[in-house]
């Protein structure tokens, strides 16, 4: 939970206005939402320390001559000095992006992101948090927006807002969060322009017909206020504008257009940045690489120290695209948040079963790791899957389908059984078979018994579902969760 003295804090009306509401302010502050926090450490670790080695007698001369890290370079080669919780062979990182003190809720927080770092196998997991995630304020029966902690630290002792978020997305996550790094990210535009834009490759066609132009937000003409924004699918080259606007857009047709698709294109586009600021171009360049230091001095605020930096990009400066993950905690149909208009009117986020132990398993298992061979035999089979709870054990089916997702199963519903009395998981198969080598995997993973006989309750729930929502897809298996696939024997609410 949050401690907050919320009678001596009073936040911005930013801060619980409606998720629809735009403001002047709050359309240009949409720009931070891009990378923020993510970006600037990256740009930290792969600018500013790029250069534990010596690549060549310039940049070396360069890296020498950049205040206090001159001083503390050797630290780097101290083998008695590790960062926290790195014996334990993950490091969390919070990355936070705000609007900062020209904006109007300078310290809200738009976009959070955890960063998780493998210790053992140099594996990067970033998992983003949505901004109105309704979470509880501790000592007190109120719940607060996750993107509010900041500001009320902010407001009751100023420069304590990075720890405050740490301890607040430790909590709800489970899992320690040492270090943040907290961005005011005004001059990140320049920055891509710098250094000669970013290679994109965009997932979806993006289409927005409502993208707003900064400056014509209070145009009498109102469709003068908005531009077409339009980006095809495969690989574009992206100066800092579009890079900005595609980071931006809230408005894209179809799937495009939630924030959960703006949250997995900024991560993208954190790709695109980490892989362009390691070229030589960038790396021996040490005009530019002032240039970049310079607009970033007063945007960053961060409890990492200078060696711990430097470690910590010695540790994971080889890290491929392949070995980082990406993750977003959603509203989804088969994801673990739900949406509601709460008792103030403004938009929030809340966990499915009441409680964060889903999204804790998540956060906490992000990095299990799954056969490459395994998964693509289930890709092969394009094997979809509905995974209902078949007893009183809370969270059950939401966990199951956290580790199926691995496994490269299509999870198309997750659900409670009408049925809650099964001892022992069962798996049935409406394929007849056609998809045996799927089956297999599922058998294995989940250790269920094999039917192709579906009992007169579940023909009856599969129709009824089905005559529901016109749209939804028939699985080819349909796993019903007993008590042997409750690893913890914990929990009695009837909840998915």
């Amino acid at each position: 939970m949050v401690d907050l003295n919320k009678e001596n804090i009073e936040p911005s009306d930013e801060a619980t206005e409606p998720k629809e509401k735009k403001t002047k302010a709050g359309g240009k502050k949409l720009f931070l939402k891009i990378f923020l926090s993510a970006v600037v450490f990256l740009l930290l670790i792969f600018l500013l320390f790029s250069c534990r080695g010596p690549i060549s007698d310039q940049t070396n001369y360069f890296i020498d001559r950049i205040p206090l890290l001159g001083q503390l370079r050797h630290l780097v080669n101290s083998s008695d000095r590790q960062l926290k919780d790195e014996a334990t062979g993950r490091i969390n990182i919070l990355l936070l992006g705000i609007g900062g003190k020209n904006h109007d809720g300078p310290y809200l927080t738009d976009t959070i992101m955890l960063a998780s770092l493998d210790v053992t196998d140099k594996k990067i997991a970033l998992l983003s948090i949505p901004r109105d995630l309704s979470i509880p304020v501790e000592n007190s029966a109120d719940w607060t927006k996750i993107n509010n902690i900041d500001a009320f630290a902010e407001a009751k002792t100023p420069g304590s807002g990075g720890v405050a978020s740490s301890e607040a997305v430790a909590d709800i996550l489970g899992v320690p969060v040492d270090y943040y790094v907290r961005v005011d990210f005004e001059a990140f535009q320049n920055i891509i322009d710098k250094i000669g834009g970013i290679d994109v490759n965009v997932e979806n066609t993006l289409d927005d017909y409502s993208y707003p132009i900064d400056g014509q937000e209070d145009n009498p003409d109102y469709y003068a206020r908005f531009e077409h924004l339009h980006v095809n699918k495969g690989w574009q080259h992206m100066d800092g504008s579009l890079a900005l606007k595609f980071a931006r857009s809230r408005h894209g047709a179809g799937a495009e257009g939630s924030d959960f698709a703006r949250a997995h294109r900024q991560q993208l586009v954190l790709q695109a940045v980490k892989e362009k600021l390691l070229t030589a171009n960038v790396l021996l360049n040490p005009v530019l690489i002032t240039e970049i230091i310079t607009q970033l001095a007063e945007h960053v605020s961060t409890n990492l120290k200078v060696w711990e930096i430097i470690k910590a990009w010695s540790m994971f400066k080889d890290t491929t695209r392949e070995n980082i993950l990406t993750k977003v905690i959603d509203n989804s149909p088969d994801g673990l948040l739900y949406q509601k208009i709460n008792e103030q009117g403004a938009y929030v986020l809340l966990p499915k079963n009441g409680d964060f132990s889903e999204i804790q398993y998540l956060a906490q298992n992000i990095f299990t790791q799954v056969p490459p061979q395994t998964k693509a035999v289930v890709a092969t089979d394009s094997a979809s899957l509905e995974i209902l709870n078949g007893t009183w054990i809370n969270g059950l089916a939401q966990r199951a389908a956290i580790d199926m997702d691995k496994y490269g199963f299509k999870v198309v519903t997750v659900a409670n059984s009408s049925r809650q009395n099964f001892d022992k998981s069962i798996i049935y198969d409406l394929t007849m078979g056609q998809k045996i080598s799927a089956l297999a995997v599922l058998k294995e993973k989940t250790g269920a018994t094999v039917t192709f006989d579906l009992p007169d309750w579940l023909k009856t729930d599969l129709s009824a579902e089905l005559n529901k929502m016109a749209d939804k897809e028939k699985p080819d298996f349909v796993l019903v969760l007993g008590q042997d696939a409750d690893k913890t024997n914990s929990g009695t609410a009837n909840t998915q």
